[in-house]
């Protein structure tokens, strides 16, 4: 059976999304200690809070995170995860994974911030990850900020919030979700499981 490594580095409740893991028929791991998270068959990067505050804690994390994603580990980063995969923030000052190229913008505006609860994800190309998925599926949303990448090419899916931004990256085995996946009902259940086929392949 495949493991998932959970990357506890003290920004979130991670019960939501080791529990919705597990259902998938992964065996997941709650990382704490950065010396532990290989060898691994995934690595999941969730987040909620400041993105310079969380990026400070994650520094310890960075190499052998790094590591594995060298050697072909996918991750998936959701909310501010997803944020880190990213150089940096408009939020703070502090430096992402910097997996993929581009920032982190503020929603600006008269928009409603935090965008929260339940908005619409448009696919703009095919991916294993979005098997099941159609268009205008519903996930659940709770931020104020929005990754734009410097390459389009990554940008696997957008959501309508007063500008399109980027809801879902994908480049090679790096995948990002800007909403909440275990907190997305059955929509969210389908991609994890998408996720843990990738995983398995």
């Amino acid at each position: 059976m495949s493991i998932a490594s959970v990357v506890d580095y003290g920004v979130g409740n991670l019960f939501s999304m080791t529990n919705a893991l597990r259902k998938t028929g992964l065996i997941v791991e709650v990382v704490k200690d950065p010396g532990k998270i290989e060898p691994t068959d995934a690595i999941i990067l969730p987040g909620v809070g400041n993105f310079g505050a969380a990026a400070d804690k994650l520094r310890v994390f960075k190499e052998p995170i790094l590591k594995e994603i060298e050697n072909g580990t996918p991750i998936l980063g959701s909310c501010l995860g997803m944020q880190l995969l990213f150089e940096e923030s408009e939020e703070s000052s502090g430096e992402g994974l910097r997996l993929l190229g581009g920032w982190v913008r503020r929603f600006t505006g008269n928009l409603k911030v935090p965008h929260m609860g339940w908005n619409m994800i448009r696919a703009l190309r095919d991916s294993p990850l979005l098997e099941d998925i159609p268009d205008n599926t519903y996930f659940y949303f709770v931020h104020s900020f929005y990754p734009f990448p410097a390459d389009p090419r990554v940008v696997l899916a957008v959501t309508e919030y007063g500008v399109e931004f980027t809801s879902i990256v994908e480049k090679d085995q790096v995948y990002g979700t800007q909403f909440h996946p275990e907190k997305s009902g059955q929509a969210g259940a389908t991609l994890l499981h998408n996720f843990s086929r990738i995983i398995r392949r």
